[in-house]
C-alpha cells in the first residue's frame, strides 16, 4: 500500500493529470510529500495596514484600504492601460493595469471599500501601483494579521493559471489532510535541548505562520533537521569507511627528518608545519587517509606534499603525483627532482606525451620499486600503469578529476588502500568544505609564506586607459613581465574570440617593437605549450590570453596581472587568475578593468578583491553571492539538494547540526538505542533516495 505522502500530485483535489504533468516538469513535484517540502521563497507581510500618505518607493509591498472614486482608459490598442483613482481619509494614489483592462474594469465599481495589496513606486511627481491584488473588504480579510506565502513558479505555469496562490490554495488542501499522517523525526531529547518546534507544527507554520516570530522557529527547526542529516549521513560514511580500509601504517620518520634538518630550503609556516602534524597523525593511525588539503595560491601546499611524500618513501612505499595539466605536470616534475636529489630520490614523469620507448623502461622500473615518485596527469590511472607498492596518492587540484578517475588510484594496489591526499588552491568557505567533504578530513594552510607580499589590486575604469599602460610599461622597463587576460565564456565564443583578438592587435599596434605571447582555448595543446614556454623563458614580455592560464606555471617574473572586463568573471576565477603573479620577491600588482556601468553584484565583486586577498573571506563573499551550487558545477550538484537551508546563510545552524550529529554517533555509533528510533527510521526512509555521497574521493 502505497504511504500519504507517496501519493501522486494528481490525487490531490482540484489538481487532475493534467496540472500534474506541468508540477511534474517545471517544479519537480510529483508526490505529495514534494509538494508539502515545496517551501516558498519569501513571505509578504500582511499584518500591517498603511496610509497612502505613508507610502514611498523604498517600501517592498504595502496593503491599503480605500475606495475607487474614478477610472481612465488610456491608449490605445497594445499600448492600452487602465488607470484607476483609489482614495482614503490621507490622500488619493493611481492604480494602474496594462493587461486584461476590460475583465478588470468589469469588476471593480467606484465607492466599494476593497482592500489593495502591491509594490508602491513613484512615477513622476506622483505614487501608483501597477497590478495591484484588488479584493472587496471583509470583515476576515480586514482583521489582516498573517504573513503570505509566495512559492516560485515558471512562466508557463503562469500561463496555465497555477501562480503563487495557486500553489497556496492546494497546499492549504494538503495540509488539512497531511497533518494527520506527519511523524516526528527527531528524538524527544533532542528537541528538548534545543527548544525545537515539533514537526507538525513547523510544517505548518512554514507554509502559513502565524507571524513572524512563530516563522523563524518553524526555519530554524526544519534547516537544523536537514543539515543534522547530511551531516549525520557523511560521518557514518567517514567511520564505515575507515573500518572497512585499513591504511598502511607509517612509523618511519627518519627521511623526513634527514630532509628537514640538512637540506630544508626555507623555513616553514605555522599552518604548514601543523597540517604535516596532522597528515603524520593520520599515517601511523592503521586507517586508510582521506585528507584534503585547502590553501590559497603561493600557500606552500606542494612543500607539504613534498614532505607527506618523504614519511611514505621511509617507509619503503612509493608516490603517485596527479596533476590536471600537462604543463602543471612538468611543474611539479621539475620541483619535485630539484628537491628530491639530495635524498637520492628518483623521480618519473609520465603524461599522454611520454614516448613509447620511455614507457617501457618506466613501467619496468615503477613495478621494481626502483621509481618512488611518479608525476603525472590521467595517463597516471591507466590500466597498464603497475606499482610495486603504492603507499601515497596525491591529487592537485583536485575538482578537475571526476570521482572515478579518483577511484582509480584506489585499486593500484591489491592488499591494501593507498593513503589519499588530495589539494585545492580554490578556497571553500568552511560551511561549504563541511557539506562537501564531510567525509574526508580537511587540512587548512591559512598563512603565505614568510617575506611573500601581498598582491596590490586597483580597479580602473576605461576612461584611465592611458594610465593602466603607462604602468605596465614602467613594469617592463624594471625587466618584469605582464599578463592581459580577456573573458572567454563559451555561450559567446566567437564574439569573445574576437574581444581577444581586437585586444592583442591593440596592444601589438601599441608595442611594435615588443615580443608578445598570445594563449587561447581554440588553440593546439602544442601551440598553447610553446607561447607559455617563450613566456616562461622570458623571450616575451607581455602575455594576451583568456583563462586557459587560471590554474598555470609559476612565473616569478610576472608582477602585473591586468584583467579586461572583470565585472565579467566571478570572484573566485579573479582570485585564481590575481594569483598567477606574486609568486617572485618582488612587489606585484592586479589591475581590473571594467566599464562604467556595474550591476550591484559586479561592485561588490570588484570591491572585495581590493580590498582583500584572503582566499577565504573571498570565498564566504562569493557563496553569498552565488549560492552553493554555481560555486561547485555540476559535478557535485547533487550534494546541494537542499530544501530550505542556505549554506551562504546558515553557517551557524550547520556547525550546530554537525556537532549534534558527533553526539549521537558518539553515544550510539550503529543508531539501536531506543530513544534514537526516530532517527533509524528516518535515516531508511531517506536512504531509499539517495545517492551515495562516499565515493567523493
Amino acid at each position: 500500500m502505497v504511504s500519504f505522502f507517496d501519493r501522486k500530485i494528481e490525487f490531490l483535489k482540484g489538481v487532475g493529470p493534467q496540472k500534474a504533468e506541468l508540477l511534474n516538469k517545471e517544479l519537480g513535484i510529483f508526490k505529495f510529500r514534494d509538494l508539502l517540502q515545496y517551501y516558498p521563497f519569501r513571505y509578504e507581510d500582511r499584518t500591517k495596514f498603511y496610509k497612502i500618505r505613508e507610502l514611498n518607493d523604498s517600501l517592498q509591498y504595502v496593503q491599503l484600504i480605500g475606495q475607487f472614486s474614478g477610472f481612465q482608459t488610456v491608449g490605445v490598442g497594445r499600448k492600452q492601460r487602465l488607470v484607476g483613482t483609489f482614495h482614503d481619509d490621507t490622500g488619493a494614489l493611481e492604480l494602474v493595469w496594462f493587461q486584461g483592462v476590460k475583465w478588470i474594469k468589469s469588476r471593480l465599481t467606484v465607492g466599494v471599500p476593497y482592500l489593495v495589496f502591491g509594490k508602491p513606486t513613484r512615477y513622476g511627481s506622483k505614487m501608483n501601483i501597477a497590478h495591484p491584488e484588488v479584493e472587496v473588504l471583509t470583515e476576515k480579510n480586514k482583521a489582516g494579521s498573517y504573513l503570505h506565502p509566495v512559492y516560485s513558479v515558471t512562466e508557463k505555469l503562469k500561463k496555465k493559471f497555477i501562480d503563487s496562490k495557486a500553489i497556496s490554495k492546494m497546499m492549504k488542501l494538503l495540509l488539512v489532510e497531511a497533518v494527520h499522517h506527519i511523524d516526528e523525526t527527531l528524538p524527544q531529547h533532542l528537541i528538548d535541548q534545543y527548544r525545537l518546534q515539533d514537526k507538525k507544527t513547523a510544517l505548518i507554520q512554514i507554509h502559513f505562520p502565524k507571524d513572524s516570530r512563530t516563522l523563524q522557529y518553524a526555519q530554524y527547526r526544519l534547516k537544523l533537521e536537514e543539515l543534522f542529516y547530511v551531516q549525520l549521513r557523511l560521518l557514518k560514511m567517514k567511520i564505515s569507511r575507515m573500518d572497512a580500509y585499513p591504511g598502511i601504517r607509517f612509523n618511519n620518520s627518519d627521511l623526513l627528518n634527514k630532509y628537514y634538518n640538512d637540506h630544508l630550503p626555507f623555513e616553514l609556516t605555522g599552518a604548514q608545519k601543523r597540517v604535516i602534524k596532522e597528515i603524520y597523525t593520520d599515517f601511523r593511525s592503521g586507517k586508510q587517509m582521506n585528507r584534503l588539503i585547502q590553501g590559497d595560491v603561493g600557500s606552500g601546499k606542494t612543500m607539504v606534499a613534498f614532505l607527506s611524500m618523504l614519511i611514505a618513501i621511509g617507509n619503503e612505499t612509493q608516490c603517485a603525483f596527479m596533476a590536471p595539466t600537462e604543463i602543471l605536470a612538468d611543474q611539479h616534475f621539475n620541483n619535485l627532482k630539484e628537491q628530491a636529489r639530495p635524498l637520492g630520490i628518483r623521480v618519473a614523469k609520465l603524461t599522454g606525451s611520454s614516448k613509447q620507448s620511455e614507457r617501457k623502461a618506466l613501467d619496468v622500473a615503477l613495478k621494481a620499486g626502483e621509481i618512488h615518485i611518479l608525476v603525472g596527469t590521467h595517463a597516471l590511472l591507466e590500466d597498464r600503469v603497475k606499482f610495486q607498492k603504492l603507499g601515497l596518492a596525491i591529487i592537485d587540484e583536485q575538482h578537475r578529476f571526476g570521482v572515478a578517475q579518483r577511484a582509480k588510484l584506489w585499486s593500484k594496489n591489491r592488499s591494501t588502500y593507498p593513503h589519499i591526499l588530495v589539494m585545492t588552491a580554490t578556497p571553500i568557505p568552511r560551511t561549504l568544505a563541511m557539506t562537501l567533504y564531510g567525509d574526508l578530513d580537511i587540512s587548512v594552510i591559512d598563512e603565505l609564506p614568510v617575506g611573500r607580499k601581498p598582491i596590490k589590486t586597483y580597479h580602473m575604469t576605461d576612461t584611465k586607459r592611458i594610465q593602466m599602460f603607462g604602468f605596465i610599461e614602467k613594469e617592463i622597463a624594471k625587466g618584469r613581465q605582464v599578463y592581459i587576460v580577456y573573458p572567454l565564456i563559451e555561450e559567446s565564443a566567437t564574439l569573445d574570440y574576437n574581444h581577444l583578438m581586437d585586444g592583442y592587435e591593440g596592444i601589438s599596434r601599441r608595442y611594435p617593437d615588443m615580443p608578445i605571447s598570445i594563449v587561447h582555448g581554440r588553440m593546439k595543446p602544442e601551440d598553447k605549450d610553446w607561447e607559455m614556454q617563450r613566456f616562461i623563458n622570458k623571450e616575451t614580455k607581455i602575455m594576451v590570453a583568456t583563462t586557459v592560464i587560471e590554474v598555470g606555471v609559476d612565473i616569478p617574473n610576472a608582477s602585473v596581472m591586468v584583467i579586461e572586463n572583470a565585472e565579467r568573471f566571478g570572484l573566485s576565477q579573479l582570485h585564481q587568475l590575481r594569483g598567477r603573479v606574486g609568486r617572485g620577491a618582488e612587489q606585484s600588482f592586479c589591475i581590473l578593468m571594467t566599464g562604467h556601468k556595474l550591476t550591484t553584484e559586479a561592485k561588490e565583486r570588484i570591491r572585495t578583491m581590493v580590498e582583500t586577498n584572503d582566499g577565504f573571506r573571498i570565498s564566504e563573499v562569493d557563496l553569498k553571492l552565488r549560492g552553493p551550487g554555481d560555486l561547485m558545477g555540476t559535478q557535485q550538484s547533487g550534494l546541494m539538494d537542499l530544501r530550505i537551508s542556505d549554506l551562504g546563510k546558515d553557517g551557524e545552524i550547520l556547525k550546530q547540526a554537525r556537532s549534534i550529529a558527533v553526539e549521537v554517533l558518539n553515544e550510539d555509533p550503529e543508531i539501536t538505542l531506543s530513544k534514537n528510533y526516530p532517527i533509524k527510521k528516518q535515516i531508511e526512509s531517506l536512504s531509499k533516495n539517495v545517492i551515495n555521497w562516499s565515493t567523493i574521493s
